[in-house]
């Protein structure tokens, strides 16, 4: 049994925020991505879809003269750790698991390394999902961000991942059961 479910995550009032700030189908679309790249992956899919839904929580809007300088975000953004702590304190608030809300919020830290040194990161798999996941729907110059979706839409999206996770978690526990 999950402690909260992606609904209760994308109503609260500090995601609609953030979300309407970074782009709420990317968002959806990205814990799309995570939930199936965690199944190929055995990772676990509600630790995955909650990291890659709250992503983006952390951006800022890096704008000059009026347009979005994409140029501008690349250099002086760390919306990863903003994006990490926002999430963790959300989590923790709404009722998650502790133990998870770090592991999500850890992940969210390491979802992208353009605030980092250049080098490689050994990620582990639940960063690794989510990271693969957000590369899977970037867009060239942060187009992915502006892409839009209606309420009704996104809602039903979330639901439908839910039912997914829900169904995904059933089966980890009847295999438990029988074996």
């Amino acid at each position: 049994m999950r402690n909260v479910n992606l609904e209760e995550i994308f109503r609260h009032p500090i995601t609609q925020k953030y979300l309407k700030r970074s782009g709420m189908e990317h968002a959806i679309s990205v814990a799309e991505y995570a939930c199936n790249f965690a199944i190929k992956n055995q990772v676990d899919p509600d630790l995955a879809t909650k990291a890659a839904l709250l992503h983006d929580v952390g951006h800022y809007t890096w704008y000059r003269d009026g347009e979005w300088d994409y140029e501008l975000y690349r250099e002086n953004d760390i919306h990863a750790i903003k994006g990490a702590s926002r999430a963790h304190k959300l989590l923790i608030r709404i009722g998650e698991d502790r133990h998870a809300a770090k592991e999500i919020a850890v992940a969210i830290l390491l979802h992208t390394d353009s605030y980092l040194p250049e080098g490689h990161l050994n990620l582990k798999p639940l960063q690794y999902v989510v990271s693969l996941a957000d590369e899977a729907d970037e867009e060239s110059d942060g187009k992915h961000h502006y892409r839009t979706i209606d309420d009704r839409a996104a809602m039903e999206r979330i639901r439908n991942l839910d039912r997914k996770i829900d169904k995904i978690k059933e089966n980890e526990q009847f295999n438990k059961i029988i074996n």
